[in-house]
């Protein structure tokens, strides 16, 4: 099973729609892949349980399937920070206790598991642990999704230099544009690509209809997609 871990520049960048459409985009190409939120904090009460908006896309936007619990095992009411969530629920959350939940996927068969992070990259999941101490633990891949707004530039530099010194691999960077009156997005755009480590492996333009992905090689030999097929 290939598996790669989504993380963003802050909170609202869109990592969310980014791994709606690199599961709709596997799909499309016939593969197994599953989305994982393992945190979620902001839920309403919806068929006896606490459903998190964002895991709910993640599955809808999968080609395999399993239980809400198993999408989303920690899912707390509050829009707050998981760890404080958390504490306030009197769960506790650990690499471990995530470990567990994680390996339960494999049950499900699928070929790929995108694993969306919360918020940005430094998540506290309890009062001693991020959650890139799980990362790490898991040794998953990196694919960082940057927010195309004012700031971006200060935020996708020090995410990637963080990823780093926590000795994990940034195998990636997705291009997201969440202002679409952004002054000087192309430039801001190029610095990007000038000075990340990590090559860029799509952009997501700004869309009020039909959400698409400008696919670049290197996310096809990232996913060991053909490059001949049209996505």
């Amino acid at each position: 099973m290939s598996a790669f871990f989504i993380t963003g520049t802050d909170t609202e960048v869109g990592k969310t729609h980014v791994s709606s459409l690199l599961l709709k985009l596997l799909a499309q190409r016939g593969k197994k892949a599953v989305g994982f939120k393992p945190l979620a904090a902001g839920a309403e009460e919806a068929f006896g349980q606490l459903v998190n908006e964002d895991a709910l896309s993640l599955m809808e936007a999968a080609s395999v399937h399993g239980k809400y619990e198993q999408i989303n095992p920690f899912c707390f009411e509050p829009p707050i920070a998981p760890h404080i969530a958390a504490q306030r629920a009197g769960v506790a959350i650990s690499c471990e206790a995530l470990s567990e939940k994680y390996q339960e996927l494999s049950s499900l068969g699928a070929e790929y598991t995108l694993v969306e992070g919360a918020g940005g990259w430094a998540l506290p999941i309890n009062d001693t642990q991020f959650l890139y101490d799980w990362i790490k633990q898991e040794e998953l891949p990196v694919i960082l999704v940057v927010g195309l707004k004012l700031g971006c530039l200060n935020h996708a530099f020090l995410t990637e230099q963080a990823i780093a010194a926590a000795g994990l691999n940034c195998v990636g960077w997705v291009a997201n544009q969440v202002d679409p009156e952004m002054q000087e997005y192309d430039a801001n755009l190029e610095t990007l690509k000038q000075r990340l480590k990590a090559p860029l492996l799509a952009v997501a333009p700004y869309s009020e209809g039909t959400p698409k992905l400008q696919i670049h090689s290197a996310l096809l030999d990232l996913l060991g997609l053909q490059h001949s097929a049209k996505a």
